[in-house]
């Protein structure tokens, strides 16, 4: 059976989609090494920094990062290693580890945050409208929902 392939309006869209997204990840990227900060240090400082207490379940940050399991390991050993954040039993949940932002960590974040705030500002949300923002949200969403609904979530079980 033939490949039910892209027509040229839908490539056009997914190949500015893809090219547009990887060049702003990559811009964004470099923007936080000037901060001494990789930008998966920035998104889990980030999510440990929004979570009450500053200290979450490992589960947890699987899925607020939507990464896989291994990928959350490797980086919270890297980032452990680095005096960013620490690793304890969880009293409430003996099977599981909470993942706490430590003092160097938050400022850490505090001290990349302005900057790369700015960047995303300057970058992306200042060359759109209001309402192309809204549909830009809306379309995302409808992408995500689709995912969850169809597909298993890539942090079923928790990093060590």
């Amino acid at each position: 059976m033939e490949p039910n392939w892209l027509n040229a309006h839908e490539d056009r869209a997914w190949r500015a989609f893809m090219h547009g997204h990887h060049q702003l990840v990559a811009h964004l990227n470099r923007g936080l090494q000037q901060s001494g900060l990789s930008g998966a240090d920035y998104e889990v400082l980030a999510a440990l920094s929004a979570y009450d207490g500053d200290r979450m379940p490992a589960r947890d940050l699987c899925k607020a990062l939507s990464w896989e399991k291994s990928r959350v390991s490797h980086q919270l050993r890297r980032m452990q290693q680095d005096g960013l954040i620490s690793r304890e039993p969880n009293p409430d949940d003996a099977r599981s580890t909470l993942v706490c932002l430590l003092d160097a960590g938050r400022a850490a974040i505090k001290k990349a945050a302005p900057s790369h705030v700015e960047d995303v500002r300057r970058n992306f949300i200042d060359l759109l409208t209001p309402a192309e923002l809204d549909t830009l949200a809306t379309l995302n969403e409808r992408v995500l929902h689709h995912l969850a609904a169809n597909y298993d979530s890539p942090a079923e079980n928790e990093p060590s």
